[in-house]
């Protein structure tokens, strides 16, 4: 079975030893290593010093959104044909037999096993007792499915509609999945692979931060009822002691501006008291350097206001309706004839293929933006006899030389007298091709030249862009909501810089 290794990345210097050590390993080198550039700001290089010899042939860097680690492996598998995909960090350094642990860990994979989680190792100091964020980061080592080390099928991504995009920060969008993936039946089940995670350095505030990820939680709350910290194997938490404690702090402060000293001064107190049992919480298992213990006195201060404020909000947001406003789409479906190439009626010849003009840069352009390619085509030539499947292919394998990588390819043989449910402008290939990889079809776009590609993309649910050219009919341009003087110009209008 073919694999890749997709890494996301906000540009750390890790990703050059990562992919460092990915070229000296021992066992099979991946088909492709797929990087995401999740970076806001792509002013510096992102690999400087360029990309292992070994892996040259391998590598590709793709541009993400921005958007999170969930978005940015959306990118990656989405990118993808392979049948397994395999997720690493860019901070993790993989042992190195990593490569044959990761083929017998795959070939060890049963029908019914969706994934094989790696085993993640966090080295703390020998000399001292490990600081509260270096315990934070051992917590990874019991982590249950964490995408830090993860192998999935692409087919269970596609069947469970990949990571959930609004989870934007680490640590849950991996136990969401993973939830999604056993309701359906199947099995994860831990390998023999291992990675090691370095403790970062980190500043007196990282625990602060961190309690963003609270809002996450009300997500995973609503999604996955109230037992889902057990279903996930993940630590209950301090949730309702901070909600007291901000309570406290809260009544205080009313009860001080309503001239009520005593309830200020008992709320205060309320407060006091937990703010120092969290921090000794915190305290008593660390090194107890002045430093850490400033730390904790500080940040335990600010943690349970923090983590409240947080969760309030992911609720608060559960709650708010989406925003209407047409965003870039999560995969773009392209016709094949008369939109990618110059349209030769049922063409079974290669050497035929000619790309429309712009259409290299115009899919290049998709690509480094991250979103998710696939062709959906009729090819009735096959049902007249006028070509074979394999010749279709051939020329299909042909574009692909031409124009690049065009995601998973959705050709339907038939007539059209055949009553089939994929031939445009029936729904079926739009909707598989959705399926496959892994979007809703409301996030996709179908650009093509006829009336059919828009009737399909509008029957499956998805948004359309006609492109028309001397054989679209003038009824078909004048129905179709959304036309583009071109596949370029089709781009232009989908990435929002149509000026």
């Amino acid at each position: 079975m073919s694999v890749d290794v997709v890494v996301p990345t906000i540009g750390r210097p890790s990703l050059a030893t990562l992919l460092s050590t990915l070229a000296t390993c021992d066992g099979p080198l991946p088909d492709h290593v797929i990087v995401v550039d999740d970076r806001r700001d792509f002013a510096r290089p992102l690999l400087a010093d360029g990309v292992p010899a070994r892996l040259a042939s391998r590598v590709s860097v793709l541009r993400g959104r921005a958007a999170g680690p969930a978005a940015a492996r959306n990118v990656g598998w989405r990118a993808s044909n392979a049948d397994l995909i395999a997720f690493v960090d860019d901070d993790v350094v993989p042992d190195g037999d990593w490569l044959a642990r990761l083929a017998d860990d795959i070939a060890a994979m049963s029908d019914d096993v969706a994934g094989s989680q790696g085993r993640l190792r966090v080295p703390l100091p020998a000399d001292r007792r490990p600081t509260d964020w270096e315990r934070n980061v051992a917590g990874l080592e019991s982590a249950q499915w964490a995408t830090a080390d993860m192998v999935y099928r692409r087919a269970t991504l596609g069947g469970v509609g990949g990571f959930d995009e609004r989870f934007p920060r680490a640590y849950r969008e991996d136990a969401d999945l993973a939830l999604r993936v056993l309701a359906t039946g199947a099995r994860l089940v831990r390998g023999r692979r291992t990675v090691t995670h370095p403790v970062r350095p980190a500043d007196r505030w990282i625990s602060v931060r961190l309690q963003a990820g609270n809002a996450d939680d009300a997500v995973m709350r609503a999604r996955h009822g109230r037992a889902w910290r057990v279903r996930a194997g993940v630590p209950r938490g301090r949730r309702s002691r901070h909600l007291v404690v901000t309570a406290a702090a809260a009544l205080a402060l009313a009860a001080l501006l309503a001239r009520r000293p005593r309830l200020a001064a008992m709320s205060a107190a309320a407060w006091l008291a937990g703010t120092t049992e969290l921090a000794w919480a915190r305290i008593a298992p660390g090194p107890r350097t002045r430093d850490e213990v400033v730390s904790m006195l500080l940040t335990s201060a600010v943690i349970p206001a923090a983590a409240t404020l947080h969760w309030a909000a992911g609720w608060l947001r559960l709650a708010m309706p989406r925003r209407n406003a047409r965003t870039r789409p999560h995969a773009v479906l392209l016709d094949r004839d008369g939109t990618l190439v110059v349209d030769v009626p049922y063409n079974g010849d290669p050497s035929r293929v000619v790309a429309m003009p712009g259409a290299r840069q115009a899919v290049q352009r998709l690509r480094a933006a991250g979103i998710a390619l696939a062709v959906v085509s009729n090819q009735s030539g096959v049902a007249r006899g006028l070509a074979t499947e394999g010749d279709v292919s051939a020329v299909n394998r042909r574009i692909e030389a031409e124009l690049g990588p065009l995601g998973p390819w959705f050709v339907c043989p038939h007539g059209p007298d055949d009553g089939c449910g994929c031939r445009k402008p029936a729904p079926g290939m739009v909707l598989a091709a959705a399926r496959a990889l892994g979007v809703r079809p409301a996030d996709c776009v179908l650009i093509g030249d006829t009336g059919a590609d828009v009737e399909a993309a509008h029957a499956a649910g998805a948004r359309a862009v006609l492109v028309p050219n001397a054989v679209t009919r003038s009824e078909e341009i004048a129905r179709a909501p959304e036309v583009a003087a071109d596949l370029p110009a089709a781009v232009a209008r989908l990435l929002g810089d149509d000026r």
